[in-house]
């Protein structure tokens, strides 16, 4: 089967740029101790119902990963990108990580107690969004929770050409957060909350949703 365009584009930016991507975000990730409650909180329901592992789905140099797994879940990373991989498993030999798409996961039916989707979805235009929730569903187990979360906007449409200091070739889709929950909704999932916030100093929004398989 031939690779989706938009996903092509993903792995060969995020290839080419992953070292610096790691040098970049990995500051930035410890300075968000918000961020860690919200990861802790979802670690502690995962561990909590006891149903699998958790998949970070677009971990990139896998720091959220080893956040999760530093939290007492069982975690692994799945990327596009194998130079992300690469690092990721270099930087944690503990762990376990897997090239692979969120539109295509190599994982079981009912395999997963939760997925962690950070930031990996609004470079995929909507279809290739709802074939990721649609493996979500698919991946989880009944009662296995998903948490996402990354930039919103009101359908807005981006075309990037430089990006942490290298050249690049991806888009963001920036959907509205009510677009976001109704793909998952969509794909089957049962929405139990979400969060809009400003990020600091910028005019952009990021958005959270938390969701659970019937």
């Amino acid at each position: 089967m031939n690779e989706p365009e938009h996903l092509a584009a993903i792995r060969s930016s995020y290839g080419a740029a992953a070292v610096d991507y790691a040098r970049q975000v990995l500051p930035m990730f410890e300075a968000l101790p918000e961020v860690h409650n919200v990861l802790r909180e979802f670690a502690s329901q995962v561990r909590a119902d006891g149903r699998g592992p958790v998949a970070d789905l677009g971990c990139g140099p896998g720091h959220l990963t080893a956040f999760l797994a530093g939290c007492g879940v069982e975690a692994f990373g799945v990327d596009l990108a194998p130079e992300m991989i690469d690092i990721a498993a270099s930087a944690h030999p503990e762990l376990r990580f897997q090239v692979g798409s969120m539109t295509e996961l190599d994982l079981g039916d009912a395999s997963l107690g939760g997925v962690l989707a950070w930031y990996s979805t609004h470079h995929m235009p909507p279809g290739l969004v709802a074939a990721a929730f649609g493996e979500v569903y698919r991946t989880l187990a009944p009662g296995g929770r998903l948490l996402w979360g990354s930039y919103v906007g009101v359908d807005d449409h981006v075309r990037w050409t430089q990006a942490y200091g290298h050249q690049v070739s991806y888009e963001s889709f920036l959907l509205s957060i009510e677009r976001v929950v109704g793909l998952i909704e969509e794909a089957g999932l049962l929405v139990t909350g979400r969060q809009l916030d400003q990020v600091p100093g910028k005019e952009r929004w990021h958005g959270r949703v938390w969701a659970v398989k019937p």
